[in-house]
């Protein structure tokens, strides 16, 4: 076998060989989107040992060495996040079918990707207030019913979870503030508008001379049945989200087929005009349906708060 049929031959396990690695940087970044890092697989791996840390998966001399490399990959994926690696992703893909195309691809998506995360965040943060204005009304109403006056059964209880906000209404109610105002204040966080509700509940207290234990009770009720209505319809969607998410993978796993099968896919796609309308056409296509999928769940979150 001469030397150029024998770098012809190796250029597609070459080729697949790299589409295997950017396949599961993408994989990895998709699942710090569907959860935290590593928490699945832990949680299979604590299932699988009745409930016992497993050993370490490697031996032999090289073992520190290994789990060195994996502990130095996890630390850096967790500085850059899931973000950080779409450029890497795309440098990679660069070098593999020799375009500047993916590199580019990868720090378009980025700061995309990072802009869609921090709108994550601000959501569980805001499901975090939510849970907490329903603790706070509950423990306030306990401690008006052990005898103690709003105030200092507001103080007694704290406000955790509501940072600055939080720590005005302590202060109005240690120093005969307006609390039903600053209650109102820190009810504009996101996921603390329950806090209106506790507002309008001590005002009419304050004014009229209604139980305020009952009305906070009501309010953490109502707060905790709206809760458990849109979990449930998360846990009804998770189904679908899943199919979506299998979707949008489906092409990778096509380029990795025609990686293994030798027919160059990259080349194609990064280096004729066909493979550049095709590459355009799958990628508005993929966007639609993604879009279409957030805005069905989107619709069926706001009909449950209605």
């Amino acid at each position: 076998m001469t030397a150029a049929g024998a770098q012809a031959g190796a250029q597609p396990e070459v080729v697949y060989a790299g589409s295997v690695c950017a396949a599961m940087v993408c994989a990895g970044a998709m699942s710090r989107l569907l959860g935290r890092p590593g928490e699945g697989a832990r949680r299979a791996r604590l299932l699988c040992s009745d409930g016992a840390e497993p050993v370490s998966r490697w031996s032999g001399p090289a073992a520190g060495a290994v789990e060195a490399v994996v502990r130095t990959v996890r630390g850096i994926g967790a500085r850059v996040g899931p973000a950080g690696w779409c450029p890497v992703g795309g440098a990679l893909l660069a070098l593999l079918g020799e375009s500047v195309l993916p590199l580019l691809a990868g720090a378009v998506v980025a700061p995309l990707l990072a802009r869609r995360l921090r709108v994550r965040e601000r959501r569980r943060a805001g499901a975090a207030r939510e849970a907490a204005v329903i603790a706070l009304c509950s423990a306030v109403a306990g401690e008006l019913r052990a005898g103690r006056t709003p105030e200092r059964a507001l103080l007694v209880t704290g406000m955790p979870g509501f940072g600055d906000t939080g720590a005005v209404v302590l202060a109005a109610a240690r120093f005969g503030g307006d609390v039903p105002e600053a209650l109102r204040q820190a009810a504009r966080q996101e996921g603390a508008e329950g806090l209106g509700g506790m507002a309008a509940c001590w005002q009419v207290a304050v004014d009229g001379g209604a139980g305020l234990a009952d009305g906070l009770e009501r309010v953490a009720g109502s707060l905790r049945a709206e809760r458990d209505r849109r979990e449930e319809l998360r846990a009804q969607l998770a189904g679908p989200r899943s199919t979506a998410l299998v979707l949008a993978l489906l092409p990778l796993f096509g380029l990795l087929l025609g990686g293994a099968m030798g027919a160059r896919p990259l080349h194609v796609l990064l280096h004729s005009p066909a493979g550049w309308a095709c590459l355009a056409g799958a990628g508005l296509l993929e966007w639609a349906g993604l879009a279409w999928v957030s805005r069905i769940v989107r619709s069926a979150e706001e009909g449950v708060r209605r």
